[in-house]
């Protein structure tokens, strides 16, 4: 096997290779000392900026990871690698049941949400998802087409414009290789007792001749899917919703006559989840375990192919072409269908009328209508399949006319879901069948098999994300500087946005009982024009302007500005500093998209208690998502200043400390959320808002998006490298830690420390290499936080309880055969480390499901051949 590689590229791998994550600013001091000839021998582009240059002039702190950094860490998808950085410094959103966004994965630089996070395939933006239509899927991404991941963490909206405020992460992806590679792998999980099963692959192959090139492949991996009811932490679920009653009607003392309580005559002595909790009215709760039936994560599979191929034309010019599909299905499992109906006072349903089979006159009240909260057990458990297919084409030419550089190229990507939902309600017949009495609420799984039949109903959201490019850039000099000519680059693009969320006509009419959503769509053209120019004060100094103007259809336009600085007063001391706007665009989803309810699992004391159950306990509540068409971008302006510094040939370090201001900011407002913001007596934002019945319990909650204050965000991030002689062989040491300083909103309060929100996450990564051996050690923290954040009756902020520093340790032991195989043996969290249970930002499961994990240990095998 052959692989090519030009001589810059030769130069990172080997700065980056005996590190786990190294920086470019660093790795570059090293590069510099090990081969002074490097800025002759060629220039690339590095992520946050257009301009190509030489790896020692880079101004801006961008960390690259390389492809074989990924293989150390034992991910097996390049979605779990990229929300296990540290940089995702509160976590992301993953794979779970039950979600409107079941089958995606995203990353949150800085813990500033994943719609102000850019991602990018080979610097050019990937399509949104269909699924959220505001951020950008992970698992789209096939892990074997990764040849480096660079992250740029510093806002970018100059060069790559909207969604880039927190930062840019630029997938690239592998090229100029040749031969052909195949690689085999599998893991099993010690948590839960059973699913997570793990599986992976990929097949390259690369040729080359005179003046062509290409590479394709294929890349699959999966998990299986895991039920909360297998994890050692399960507690069975709490909610009203299993066969419960009350009046529907106020009376003249503004009280239900029939309080809230248990159907009467042993309607919760039910073959399934159903159980009885005592009120403290001293009445009982018919609940219903929905933990016992529901999936924790859903399934994914995903497989892909990417291919990739130029063509010299002659001297000057290129014809490239880059395509890729990816196709990612996922499957979940929800408990059966929770509902609410109305029955009228003639039912055989209602306990109410004397001439129904299941009157109950110890009731005491008159004749009346009632509100029956009732768990659809009887027509089974609601499954989703959720199906994701990304094509992306790009084609284009690069060449030289003159001394410009000039590159001109088009972008078709089609972003397609397909969501198929089984068991769910149709409202209006379950309404019907139980007022005339066809469906016996006191024995569900003993109605008529066509009653149940005809309740039933398999629901569909069919989504597409599609986006189309046009774009051209020229580069060149403008004129001689003291450390060297001034370059310029100016580029524009054209692009189409179509977006569609459509759910099927009944979820759209509100008949459907036990889903979440409704449906948007929205087209908009951007037009975009943007220059930077890198000018070379002295051999030592250096400055670069940026400015980009976006023109969006549908809202306005916004002009991004950027100037950033290097200064290298010694030969292994690097000093930068850069300044810049940014602005996110408002995503068509949530300009477009319809009112939709939903049964919200949450953890909230009063309602657990108004329920019969103990403070702590996990139950669903009614809520609503709405839509604010009438949303505006947010803007940014955010600094940063830095250092590379190399002391020695074995030492070097990166320092750099960001800060962001958010103004006008768009924020997604969750409904547990919105519970703690009422916890800590902060405001809720205007239209959203939590209703409590006079028992405490919540009512309904309405939660969605809005325009509301500033963010600020600041903080430092720190990497070392060492590397040095050991026993004979090498070893290599990275430690990389994020530290938040300051997460705020309207000036208030730091929230840094509260429930979800760690002030540092640390990776310090290890490897040994012995002739065909090598040997790695990483250890992960994410640290602690506070567990409640509340206020006093006097209004003052209570910080309590503790939320452990989550520390992780993994190992991988690797073995290069002489017939170019490598074995790969290892485990992540080797010490079966179990996420905090109960504490910080519990949400709709057991623990912080986005910053931590549940797997325990994961013990994976791989065999890689090359050929």
């Amino acid at each position: 096997m052959k692989m090519k590689r030009n001589p810059i590229t030769d130069a990172v791998q080997k700065a980056l290779f005996t590190g786990f994550i190294a920086s470019s600013a660093f790795g570059t001091v090293a590069m510099a000392q090990e081969d002074e000839s490097v800025e002759e021998q060629g220039k690339i582009t590095v992520t946050g900026s257009r301009i190509k240059r030489s790896d020692v002039e880079g101004a801006l702190p961008v960390t690259v990871i390389s492809r074989e950094e990924i293989e150390l860490s034992g991910e097996s998808s390049a979605a779990d690698f990229l929300r296990s950085l540290t940089f995702n410094s509160t976590g992301s959103f993953r794979p779970q049941s039950g979600s409107s966004a079941q089958g995606t994965s995203s990353i949150s630089l800085r813990g500033l949400g994943s719609s102000r996070t850019l991602v990018l395939i080979d610097g050019r933006r990937l399509p949104k998802s269909p699924s959220t239509g505001g951020d950008q899927d992970l698992n789209t991404i096939p892990a074997g087409a990764i040849e480096r991941i660079e992250i740029l963490s510093d806002g970018a909206s100059a060069v790559y414009g909207s969604d880039a405020i927190g930062g840019v992460v630029n997938i690239v992806t592998r090229t100029d290789y040749e031969g052909a590679e195949i690689m085999l792998g599998g893991a099993e999980v010690s948590v839960p007792k059973n699913g997570g099963e793990r599986e992976e692959g990929s097949i390259v192959f690369g040729a080359a001749g005179d003046r062509s090139r290409v590479i394709a492949g294929v890349s699959w991996n999966g998990r299986e899917i895991v039920f909360a009811r297998d994890f050692p932490w399960y507690q069975r679920g709490v909610t009203s919703y299993g066969n419960n009653m009350e009046s529907w009607f106020l009376n003249d003392q503004g009280t239900y006559d029939i309080p809230f309580q248990s159907l009467p005559g042993g309607a919760c002595d039910q073959p399934g989840a159903y159980y009885e909790l005592p009120l403290a009215s001293g009445l009982v709760n018919c609940s219903f375990d929905f933990a016992s039936v529901s999936a924790d994560e859903a399934s994914t599979d995903n497989q892909s192919f990417y291919a990739k191929a130029s063509y010299d034309i002659n001297d000057n010019w290129q014809l490239w072409s880059n395509i890729s599909v990816s196709e990612t299905e996922s499957f979940g499992r929800y408990a059966p269908v929770p509902d609410w109906a109305y029955v009228g006072p003639d039912s055989n349903n209602n306990p109410t009328n004397p001439n129904s089979t299941h009157y109950a006159p110890e009731l005491g009240v008159p004749q009346q209508a009632i509100a029956v909260y009732h768990r659809f057990d009887a027509l089974g458990n609601r499954d989703s399949t959720v199906t994701n297919r990304l094509t992306n084409f790009q084609m284009g030419f690069t060449g030289m006319v003159g001394a410009a550089e000039v590159e001109i190229g088009v972008t078709r990507a089609n972003n397609r879901t397909s969501d198929i939902g089984r068991n769910y309600l149709l409202r209006s017949a379950a309404k019907d069948a139980i007022n005339n009495g066809s469906y016996d609420l006191w024995a569900p799984y003993d109605n008529d098999p066509d009653v149940l039949n005809g309740m039933k109903v398999v629901i569909s959201r069919i989504g597409r994300y599609d986006q189309d490019e046009v774009f051209g850039s020229v580069a060149f000099d403008l004129f001689d500087m003291a450390g060297g000519p001034a370059s310029i680059f100016i580029g524009a693009e054209q692009r189409n946005e179509k977006y569609s969320d459509q759910y099927d006509s009944l979820s759209e009419a509100g008949q459907i009982g036990g889903s979440a959503g409704n449906s948007a769509a929205g087209t908009r053209d951007i037009t975009s024009v943007y220059f930077e120019t890198l000018m070379p004060v002295l051999d030592n100094l250096e400055v670069s302007v940026a400015g980009r103007w976006d023109d969006y259809s549908d809202y306005g336009d916004d002009f991004s500005p950027k100037v950033s600085v290097r200064f290298q007063p010694l030969d292994n001391l690097t000093l930068r500093a850069s300044y810049g706007e940014g602005f996110r665009a408002p995503s068509m989803d949530l300009l477009t998209q319809k009112e939709s309810f939903s049964a919200t699992s949450v953890n909230d004391d009063p309602s657990c208690v108004a329920l019969g159950a103990a403070p702590g306990c996990i139950l669903q509540v009614d809520s609503y998502s709405i839509a604010n068409p009438g949303l505006e971008s947010e803007t940014s302006s955010q600094y940063s200043v830095g250092l590379a510094y190399e002391p020695t040939d074995w030492f070097n370090v990166t320092l750099d400390y960001y800060n962001i201001n958010i103004e006008n900011r768009i924020r997604a407002f969750s409904v547990a959320y919105l519970l703690q913001l009422e916890e800590a007596g902060d405001p809720l934002p205007p239209g959203l808002s939590i209703a409590r019945k006079p028992s405490g319990a919540i009512d309904e909650v309405y939660f969605g998006f809005g325009n509301q204050g500033e963010v600020d965000n600041s903080g430092l991030d720190l990497n070392m490298r060492f590397t040095y002689d050991l026993f004979g062989g090498n070893m290599s040491t990275n430690v990389m830690v994020s530290h938040l300083l300051d997460v705020s909103v309207d000036g208030g309060r730091n929230n840094v420390k509260d429930p979800g929100t760690p002030a540092d996450r640390m990776v310090i990564s290890n490897l040994y290499s012995y002739g065909d051996w090598s040997f790695a050690y990483n250890m992960n923290l994410i640290g602690n936080q506070y567990d409640s954040v509340t206020r006093d009756d006097n209004d003052n902020l209570v910080k309590s309880g503790n939320v452990p520093t989550w520390v992780t340790h993994d190992v991988q032991l690797n073995y290069h055969a002489p017939w170019n195989g490598k074995f790969t043996l290892g485990a992540r969290n080797v010490g079966e480390k179990l996420p905090p249970i109960g504490l910080g930002a519990v949400g709709s499961r057991d623990y912080d499901f986005f910053l931590y994990d549940g797997f325990g240990r994961t013990t994976y095998f791989r065999y890689t051949q090359t050929f």
